[in-house]
């Protein structure tokens, strides 16, 4: 491979020629602040040049004490050094952070210039032991898949970017990235908000928007009540993060009448793999056909297993250039990806339909999606656990027009545990201490008639369709009793 297609996939490498021809076009737009493509080259080079003179570790966490411009500026100039940019959450608890920081390594390093198979970036998705699990990618994985998003859903990939999100969620990093990437610029929020982001859709500044599903709800509830009309300038939505609720779409398309709107569905470490024209009328299970670039079979299927449709359902394996290079030191746990040669799986579970279609069954372990987020279940049973006045509790998932999944905890109270009152309220602050706040349950109940496996242990799916009686039906059942906690 010569030097000047060793350049083309490097993530930052498009930079120098955007700052010679565009150089007074914008590059970010944060609020009131922006930054051209000239002054993000300049400032990203200082950047490379201070990390190499100082030989600085190979790894290095981004610093998101910075305003957000200049945390994509220490990103970038982290990358072009030929090093990897660890991007925290900025909501974690102070432990957690700092036993990720314990984890960094801290040796100087003296690295050659970046190439396409070099690691550029560590993300971070959460373990089913609460400890977030890092992953590692490499230039070319994220470049093939800006190449496959702009082949697949048309120039309008390439155009201005809203990508109202934290870069610590890979989502909207890629898409900071891409319009970086791509010369089109990239308007970004600090805190989400959808007032702010229907101004700046409205303006006609970003043709383009990522989302999750919960921000366009909010988007949509926001304009109503302002009363606002149509925005015709957006012409392109991409939807990843969790599943569009499609009976909302009428809203969506009427909000943004002249957008396509798009559902993409993949993991961390696994980028793009399947995607679809957002269609109401499309089974919910249905996630899309795999891009062009992906190849996809169904493995390890369970015998008894079948789908709505009568398909038989297994492990979802993916095979393409734009899967991840591994976990950070290994880490792993029940949760972490299959590897069979080329081939991976993140454990999701699904079928290909008579169409071709990729339908999602479900996570293999018991891993919940909200705001876009995972959670996964057993993280916050222990924290539950952990509270004076209970000693066994069971986390759920239930369908929640707003969020996609709103998180229920049913807990069971500890025999002479403490006679202390304490409320729902109080719970939330008790998980917020240990936790992010996204996964603190938005309801609790308590359950005095605990149900059990013939081993002994909690019966999870037991106590789920239990919940599901009690939310669904008009009078809840009285036994066994699931009381609302206040």
């Amino acid at each position: 491979m010569n030097q000047g297609q060793q350049l083309a996939d490097l993530v930052h490498a498009p930079l120098a020629g955007w700052a010679y021809s565009r150089g007074d076009a914008v590059a970010i737009r944060c609020g009131l602040q922006a930054i051209t493509f000239a002054q993000l080259h300049e400032a990203v080079q200082q950047r490379s040049l201070d990390l190499v003179t100082a030989q600085a570790p190979a790894t290095l966490m981004v610093n998101d004490a910075l305003p957000m411009i200049d945390r994509l500026v220490d990103f970038l100039g982290i990358i072009a050094s030929g090093r990897c940019a660890a991007v925290a959450d900025p909501e974690w608890p102070a432990p957690v952070r700092q036993s990720v920081s314990d984890a960094m390594p801290t040796a100087a390093a003296d690295l050659p210039a970046p190439r396409p198979e070099s690691a550029f970036y560590v993300g971070y998705t959460s373990g089913s032991s609460g400890t977030p699990k890092g992953y590692r990618r490499d230039h070319r994985s994220w470049t093939s898949s800006f190449r496959a998003c702009l082949d697949e859903f048309g120039p309008d990939a390439g155009r201005c970017i809203l990508a109202p999100g934290k870069e610590s969620n890979s989502l909207f990093l890629f898409g900071m990235l891409l319009a970086l990437w791509s010369g089109a610029g990239v308007v970004v929020q600090a805190q989400f908000s959808a007032a702010r982001a229907l101004d700046t859709l409205g303006s006609g500044l970003t043709p383009c928007l990522v989302a999750v599903p919960s921000q366009l709800m909010l988007m949509v509830e926001v304009a109503k009540r302002r009363g606002a009309g149509p925005i015709d300038a957006v012409r392109l939505i991409l939807i990843s993060g969790s599943r569009w609720i499609r009976a909302r779409t009428a809203e969506l398309r009427a909000l943004f009448p002249c957008a396509r709107i798009i559902e993409f569905y993949g993991a961390s470490e696994t980028s793009f793999i399947a995607w679809m024209d957002t269609d109401d009328t499309a089974p919910m299970q249905v996630v899309g056909r795999p891009f062009k670039n992906v190849e996809v079979q169904i493995r390890d299927v369970v015998g008894d297993e079948l789908s709505d449709s009568g398909q038989r359902v297994g492990l979802i394996y993916v095979r393409s250039p734009m899967v991840f290079m591994g976990y950070v030191g290994g880490a792993a746990d029940d949760t972490a990806a299959l590897r069979d040669g080329d081939w991976l799986c993140v454990r999701d579970q699904g079928y290909l339909d008579a169409l071709g279609r990729l339908c999602l069954a479900g996570r293999q372990s018991r891993m919940i999606v909200t705001k876009g987020k995972n959670l996964f279940a057993e993280e916050l049973e222990t924290v539950l656990a952990m509270h004076p006045a209970f000693e066994s509790a069971s986390v759920h998932g239930v369908n929640d027009a707003l969020r996609g999944r709103q998180i229920v905890a049913i807990l069971k109270p500890r025999q002479g545990g403490s006679d202390a009152p304490f409320s729902a309220l109080q719970l939330v602050a008790w998980c917020r201490q240990s936790l992010e706040a996204y996964k603190a349950p938005r309801q609790f109940f308590v359950c005095h008639n605990w149900c059990l496996t013939p081993s002994g242990k909690t019966d999870h799916r037991a106590l789920a369709k239990l919940l599901h009686h009690h939310l669904e039906a008009a009078v809840p059942p009285s036994s066994p009793c699931l009381t609302p906690l206040r």
